[in-house]
C-alpha cells in the first residue's frame, strides 16, 4: 500500500468520507489533502501528507463542525 492509499484508509477509519477529507495524487509526485473539512488544500510529499493525517488530523467526531487549516497543520509538524 502506498502513502496515498494508507492516508485514505486512515481517514476512512477516522470517520471521514472522501468529500470531507481525502488524499489525491498531484503533479510531480506530490499528494494533495483536500475536502470540506480543510480550509484550503495541502500539497506536499506523500509521506509527509500521510504523517499529517496520522499525527494531526483528529477523528471526524472530535473535529465536529470545525475546519482544519493547512498553516496550523504545518506549524504542528
Amino acid at each position: 500500500m502506498d502513502a496515498i492509499e494508507a492516508a485514505n484508509a486512515e481517514l476512512r477509519a477516522r470517520g471521514y468520507t472522501e468529500r470531507d477529507l481525502a488524499v489525491h495524487s498531484a503533479p510531480r509526485g506530490r499528494a494533495l489533502l483536500k475536502g470540506n473539512k480543510l480550509l484550503s488544500p495541502l500539497s506536499d510529499d506523500p509521506d509527509l501528507v500521510l504523517r499529517v493525517v496520522r499525527e494531526l488530523v483528529p477523528p471526524h467526531d472530535e473535529l465536529g463542525s470545525a475546519v482544519l487549516r493547512p498553516s496550523e497543520l504545518r506549524a504542528n509538524l
